[in-house]
């Protein structure tokens, strides 16, 4: 009885705070149109979602299009890409850089975070690392909830493009899995912990091409 109690209060718990989390974000979802008003935007961070085979996966290929969109329409003039690199065969950053140099971003405005090896990860670099205080983030709706929610958190000024483009296979179990990390995430913003890697810094209003790693 008392463990059903307690589970009961969990689900509780874990709805109640996905509830806040959305609420206090969606507003914060915007459109490329929408962003024109905005001053001082420091940069497009978009963030990983998974390679294969050298080239993105359907949800990350839509973040990058996505944020090619927003650096074409002069929102800002810096991207960052951020992705796990954590190891020599998995390499999600300079395949993003790529994809979007093949179609027309210049080198020196991509950085490349080979350390967003998370959300939390991503955003606490975005600021410690590369100095940003007010930037776009893109990646699906149902992800940018919590990505600016950890912004907020973390004292960046951060608005939303959604990426949804298309239908993603295996987006319910996506959507579950959603609810549980906004869940944790919530707790991790008050404890706020140093991501696994921090570094020197890189301002965002330099080149690009000092991130790179590659000829």
């Amino acid at each position: 009885m008392i463990i059903s109690i307690v589970i009961l209060i969990i689900l509780i718990l874990i709805l109640i705070i996905n509830f806040y989390m959305i609420v206090r974000t969606k507003n914060k979802i915007l459109t490329s149109e929408k962003l024109k008003d905005e001053d001082g935007i420091d940069c497009i961070l978009v963030l990983g979602a998974g390679v294969k085979n050298n080239k993105p996966t359907n949800m990350l290929e839509d973040r990058i299009l996505q944020g090619i969109y927003i650096y074409n329409d002069k929102i800002t003039s810096k991207i960052i890409m951020s992705g796990d690199h954590g190891r020599k065969e998995y390499d999600e950053v300079n395949i993003m850089k790529n994809y979007a140099k093949q179609r027309g971003v210049n080198s020196e405005n991509i950085f490349m975070d080979h350390a967003g090896f998370s959300t939390y990860e991503s955003l606490y670099r975005a600021k410690e690392i590369f100095e940003t205080k007010k930037i776009v983030i893109v990646t699906q709706e149902y992800h940018l909830y919590r990505a600016l929610y950890i912004a907020k958190a973390l004292g960046i000024q951060a608005y939303g493009i959604s990426s949804n483009l298309r239908i993603y296979t295996g987006q319910l179990i996506r959507e579950l899995r959603e609810i549980i990390a906004r869940f944790k995430e919530f707790f991790k913003c008050i404890i706020k912990p140093k991501p696994t890697c921090l570094g020197e810094k890189i301002p965002i209003n330099g080149n690009g091409d000092i991130t790179n790693d590659k000829e």
